[in-house]
């Protein structure tokens, strides 16, 4: 026997064998079993959601010779249900409208409606694709639906119920099908290699489902390819090759690496991406898929993913949103770009261009938008005998605003090793924090906890209650730095709380600080002071910046 592609050999053959389309089931049982049956049906839905399918085992139920009466569960062992199977039964006629549009095709087919059947109950007309058929084939059929004979039913299936004309559809039962859960075809999947005793792990699974887009004979399709591809086993590394895909902790880290502003890191974790040989599209759409998730959880709270959760905590949902336009922008123009990594190389350049940096140079968490006023007094020409000093003269020295910080941050990062770990206190350990080697996310993650206590070895730090707790591979990155700083094995111990003063909260406070000096340093230099004096303006906190000379 030739090898059937798995799509036919295990197409369903009764109404349970059918995945994920309980509501229309529901229907048609129970117009099987109260006898009201429509004089014609119309399933609608995308491809691969088993329109003609559930029409076929509908035609199967109405004629099975197993009972004097239709029934909902047919004996698919009777002549009626095997020859509907085989499409030869002689009371079931199927037409493909996308190859028979013509009028004259369709008044060949209704000219044995007024015929009775005579070998099954019904005469049942399957026309696939029905919104091919021409505006004449319509009005052909329409006189035939409004006064059919009791004998005859149709069954229609089209992708584009829309283009049905509605006097047609007002004649029909209309049941529209839904697309599959992902993890429904997850499921339905691995029954199928269960019982062709197939090798495959779970991740090859549900790569495959999630290219399918809710499709059933998409997705077994794919598997098809997958096993020819695998040589008769299924593993995620030869799936992903044949898909075209990516692990998504590899869009993941590029995405860290964009909420941190950090240009080079993004641009290194765009470089391993392209070694991997993958459709940059296809990057694209996991990164839109990634930031979609983010949104949802930020708003709903609803994912388990720890790297989602984590991600969603770092950035402002505002710049969720504008990240997530952003990349969709891009992908409605990616086919426009010379170049397809140019065009992700864009998208990534405007994300970056986007983000809002604060004082620490972290992501600013809330957003303020004073309102802009017209000014209260008119600005009048400059008095001309005010004299203004040159730039070098209203420059003030570096060394004499930041001559302090300077100190307090090389106290930070050369802390002494040596500290006694059971006097530490509080300042002391954001001096210990500030000098650890962590990357970027977990110096992110831990700056939010502050300090309880450190006793033989054990350090306690506190959460506020609304955070998540770390993951493992957190914990492990930061318990390894601080072993390395101290000299010996630290261990690590979390408790939920309201915090006072965090590393983060600190250097905040730090930068405060620093600003107000610099502003007060300002205000009491003579050439600024005239200068507010005769435009009666002010000094505005974000543009003090520091000029290294």
């Amino acid at each position: 026997m030739s090898y059937q592609v798995l799509a036919r050999k295990y197409r369903p053959a009764s109404f349970s064998e059918v995945v994920g389309q309980e509501h229309i089931l529901q229907a048609l049982e129970n117009s099987i079993t109260h006898n009201k049956l429509h004089q014609a049906y119309i399933f609608s839905g995308t491809r691969g959601v088993g329109k003609t399918t559930i029409a076929r085992v509908f035609a199967k139920c109405l004629n099975c010779l197993n009972g004097d009466q239709p029934t909902i569960s047919p004996c698919n062992e009777c002549s009626a249900c095997e020859e509907i199977k085989a499409g030869r039964h002689i009371e079931f006629l199927e037409v493909d409208a996308a190859s028979r549009t013509g009028v004259d095709d369709m008044r060949e087919l209704l000219e044995s409606v007024q015929y009775k059947p005579a070998n099954a109950r019904y005469k049942i007309y399957l026309i696939d694709e029905v919104h091919m058929l021409s505006k004449s084939s319509f009005n052909a059929l329409l006189k035939t639906l409004e006064e059919p004979p009791p004998h005859v039913i149709f069954l229609m299936a089209t992708t584009e119920a829309e283009k049905v004309p509605k006097t047609v559809l007002s004649r029909c039962l209309q049941l529209n099908l839904k697309i599959i859960p992902e993890s429904k075809i997850q499921a339905h999947i691995s029954s199928l290699l269960d019982l062709e005793s197939i090798k495959y792990d779970e991740e090859s699974i549900r790569l495959i489902a999630n290219s399918a887009q809710g499709s059933i004979r998409d997705g077994l399709t794919l598997l098809d390819q997958a096993i020819a591809h695998g040589n008769g086993s299924l593993n995620s590394d030869e799936v992903k090759a044949l898909l075209g895909t990516i692990d998504q902790s590899y869009v993941i880290e590029l995405l860290y690496k964009i909420i941190q502003t950090d240009g080079d890191g993004a641009y290194e974790a765009l470089y391993k991406i392209t070694e991997l040989n993958v459709e940059y599209e296809q990057v694209l759409k996991i990164l839109i898929s990634i930031i979609h998730k983010i949104s949802l959880h930020q708003q709903l709270d609803n994912s388990e993913d720890h790297s989602i959760q984590d991600l969603a905590k770092l950035i402002d949902p505002q710049i969720t949103q504008l990240h997530y336009e952003i990349a969709l922008n891009a992908l409605s123009k990616f086919h426009i770009h010379p170049q397809p990594k140019q065009a992700l190389e864009l998208c990534i350049l405007r994300m970056l261009a986007f983000q809002p940096m604060s004082e620490s140079g972290l992501p600013k968490v809330e957003k303020k938008n004073p309102e802009i006023t017209a000014p209260s007094k008119k600005i009048e020409a400059p008095d001309k005998n005010i004299s203004i000093k040159p730039k070098s003269s209203i420059a003030i020295e570096s060394n004499s605003l930041d001559h302090s910080t300077q100190e307090a941050v090389a106290s930070e990062k050369n802390p002494p090793n040596n500290l006694n770990k059971s006097d530490m206190d509080m300042l002391e350990w954001n001096s210990v924090f500030g000098s650890l080697e962590l990357s970027m996310f977990v110096n992110q993650v831990f700056s939010e906890f502050e300090f309880i206590s450190m006793q033989n070895d054990v350090l306690k730090l506190k959460k506020s209650d609304d955070m998540i707790n770390p993951t493992d591979s957190l914990k492990t990155e930061f318990i390894e730095a601080l072993s390395s700083h101290f000299g010996s094995k630290i261990a690590l111990e979390i408790e939920s709380g309201d915090i006072t003063l965090s590393p983060a909260a600190a250097q905040e406070n730090a930068v405060k600080d620093q600003l107000n000096k610099d502003k007060n340093a300002l205000l009491e230099n003579p050439a600024i002071q005239d200068i507010i004096s005769s435009f009666d303006g002010k000094i505005v906190d974000e543009s003090i910046k520091k000029i290294n000379q």
